[in-house]
């Protein structure tokens, strides 16, 4: 159902270095590029992140209960793009490890502020 979410930045060039590093690591790459504006996407026809700079040419700032969540197919896959964000600088908000029985997450700000997870839904143990 959702299309794509925009996060805002004040450092264009050095926001997209961190995503397009983080973002490898789901397999998405850059699929939409203008001045102001990068998105990435492991399929165009999918879900997509975007980054932009404030179109009304104020500063970007980051939304309180706002959170992007990344989806992976496995816990391996979330300890790896987790571990991926903390290498770029991310600031914890939460080491990867499972959230109750089904889900398993790990949280964290990009160089921005704004707050990402990376997530996946595992099997109960039931």
């Amino acid at each position: 159902m959702i299309g794509y979410v925009t996060l805002g930045t004040n450092d264009l060039e050095k926001a997209a270095a961190f995503y397009d590093a983080l973002l490898a690591e789901l397999g998405a790459k850059r699929f939409m590029e203008m001045e102001n504006f990068i998105a990435w996407s492991s399929d165009p026809n999918g879900c997509g992140l975007g980054l932009t700079k404030p179109h009304d040419g104020n500063s970007a700032s980051i939304g309180n209960g706002v959170m992007v969540a990344l989806a992976a197919d496995s816990p391996e896959k979330v300890d790896a793009v987790y571990a991926k964000a903390i290498e770029l600088c991310a600031q914890d908000e939460g080491p990867a490890g499972p959230r109750g029985d089904t889900f398993y997450a790990g949280y964290f700000r990009d160089p921005d502020g704004n707050k990402l997870n990376v997530f996946c839904m595992t099997q109960s143990e039931e």
